[in-house]
């Protein structure tokens, strides 16, 4: 069992552990970091488009009605302008400057383009006008669904005016609370959509995040890309990787005494270092962009929960002539071996919600495939050896010694 140095480390380790999550939460949980500092609407003041508010002499019921509307420039050209009831019913009104191509505004649940719904305006090559709601299914183009989405529209038709030198896309939104603050993309395309109205690629897009019931708007973060792909790959080596590759050393190299041993504590630590930094980049960013995957963030919790207690089994390992000693291999290769497995599932969730794209998934199959063809192999020549040393015969003296 472990004497009191060994406790001492397990429980520096846990108050290492506590204070990098609670370091996680400090740092992403504040939603003040997201929202502070850099309006874009300045100080409140609303530019010279927003007060020429005559919407009644070119837009149709019931978005001409100006009396109690909001408006606010939030990007570039694009302004805002909305009402919201105490129904919970909004009319919205995007305009923006506006030559050829469409231009688009989609609402998303965590910040990301993907698994948004859009709605998209555009006046074609005859003068003709036209307003669709897309499903942002994944980031290339043949991925933006035409006339899917999940937006709330209600019965009063959306619509689509050109007024001097601004497009302006009308919508009725009503939703089950009242909508306060809100992930926007703001897009534009300079191609008009294609046949069947697929769009085309845009120019130009951002994200804000917009506060309904102050009328404010604020600058998201643009690092998301990156921070995505940085917990991606720490998860992908830590957990999916060099984890394994850990697992595999006990179990074929055991011959190799005692430097299985060694080698095994060695890797599986680096491999829990690089997926612990892997958690807390991922806390990080689910707390930016406010995000909803429960499923993955859970197994990733039960996986690092695996592992620690994996950590911990290290520390508490008993004596080979211990009576718990074959519960404590039960215990330590099961629960191994349950971290490994929900580890992959994850990464392969992972790699889905983040619309990481096809590499990814090959990347990632090709390392998962290289580790089980090396288990394989090891596994054959294992059993070839136990094969060889059961048909070995005894060893025996010609002339015992009496």
């Amino acid at each position: 069992m472990a004497n009191s140095g060994t406790w001492l480390l397990v429980l520096r380790l846990c108050a290492l552990l506590l204070f990098l999550e609670a370091k996680v939460f400090v740092l992403g949980g504040d939603d003040s970091n997201v929202q502070g500092g850099n309006t874009i609407d300045g100080s409140g003041g609303v530019s010279e488009i927003c007060v020429n508010n005559d919407l009644a002499s070119f837009m149709p019921p019931p978005y001409g009605n100006s009396s109690d509307i909001v408006c606010r420039p939030i990007w570039n050209t694009f302004v805002l302008r909305y009402t919201q009831t105490e129904d919970h019913v909004m009319n919205i009104i995007l305009s923006a400057v506006y030559t050829t191509g469409w231009v688009g505004m989609g609402f998303s649940r965590d910040g990301l383009m993907v698994g948004s719904s859009a709605i998209v305006g555009w006046v074609n090559r005859k003068g003709h006008a036209r307003i669709k709601q897309y499903y942002l299914q994944g980031s290339k183009s043949s991925q933006v669904i035409p006339d899917k989405g999940e937006l709330p529209l209600t019965g009063i038709p959306a619509t689509v005016v050109l007024h001097g030198p601004r497009i302006y896309l009308a919508f009725q939104l009503k939703f089950l609370a009242h909508l306060s603050r809100q992930p926007l993309i703001l897009a534009v395309g300079s191609g008009y959509p294609k046949h069947n109205n697929h769009l085309t690629k845009h120019t130009d897009k951002t994200t804000i995040k917009f506060d309904f019931s102050a009328g404010s708007a604020s600058e998201a973060p643009s690092d998301f890309g990156q921070m995505k792909k940085n917990h991606g790959i720490l998860a992908i080596f830590g957990w999916g990787i060099i984890i394994p590759l850990g697992a595999i050393v006990p179990r074929y190299f055991k011959h190799k005494d005692p430097l299985w041993y060694y080698l095994h504590s060695i890797i599986q630590f680096v491999g829990f270092v690089i997926g612990l930094a892997a958690v807390v980049l991922g806390q990080k960013l689910y707390n930016k962009i406010d995000a909803n995957f429960q499923t993955h963030r859970a197994i990733g919790i039960f996986v690092l929960v695996l592992i620690i207690l994996q950590i911990l089994a290290f520390f508490l390992r008993p004596g080979k002539d211990a009576k718990i000693r074959k519960y404590w291999n039960w215990y330590h290769h099961w629960f191994g071996r349950f971290a490994i497995f929900f580890a992959a599932v994850n990464i392969v969730l992972g790699i889905n919600i983040g619309a990481a794209g096809i590499e990814w998934k090959i990347s990632y199959g090709f390392f998962l495939s290289g580790i089980l063809i090396a288990v394989i192999v090891l596994e054959v020549l294992a059993r070839m050896r136990r094969t060889e040393n059961k048909n070995m015969p005894p060893n025996f003296q010609m002339n015992p010694v009496p």
